[in-house]
């Protein structure tokens, strides 16, 4: 943990402290990445893990619209830009290590890319697996053939 995390377990309520300080702060891993999990904002749902870079936060933080890094693709990837289900931050905080954000957001449609609302639909129980949701769109038509 950084002294600067550490110095924040004893932060009063309510204080305020520079974003950049923070950021610089923040334990991104060797690759400059933070795990970071999307929540729906008025149901709690969990919606999915990806990762963010530095640029991906702050883009996110300053447009309200949620954006990561595409480790296949190497690039950002404004969530939504191919299938049109966007995500709207509503708040977004970093957890105590600052190694992991929450990010509560509005999705529009399915989070994930099989068309489900969530990423998280392969139940792990006793010695099997069981599917919990069936998707909202088909893929096919969410994201055209061939796409991601």
């Amino acid at each position: 943990m950084s002294e600067h995390f550490k110095a924040l377990e004893r932060a009063p309520c309510d204080s305020r402290h520079p974003l950049a300080e923070i950021l610089d702060a923040a334990r991104f891993n060797a690759d400059g990445l933070l795990p970071a999990i999307a929540q729906q904002h008025d149901s709690g749902e969990v919606l999915m893990m990806a990762w963010m870079n530095r640029e991906a936060l702050e883009e996110t933080l300053r447009t309200g619209r949620v954006c990561y890094w595409s480790r296949s693709r190497g690039k950002l990837w404004r969530k939504g830009e191919s299938s049109g289900q966007q995500q709207h931050l509503r708040a977004a905080a970093l957890d105590c290590d600052g190694d992991t954000l929450l990010l509560q957001v509005d999705q529009t449609g399915p989070a994930c890319h099989s068309g489900r609302r969530s990423c998280f639909y392969v139940a792990l129980e006793g010695d099997e697996a069981r599917i919990t949701t069936e998707p909202l769109i088909d893929p096919d038509t969410l994201y055209g053939k061939g796409k991601e």
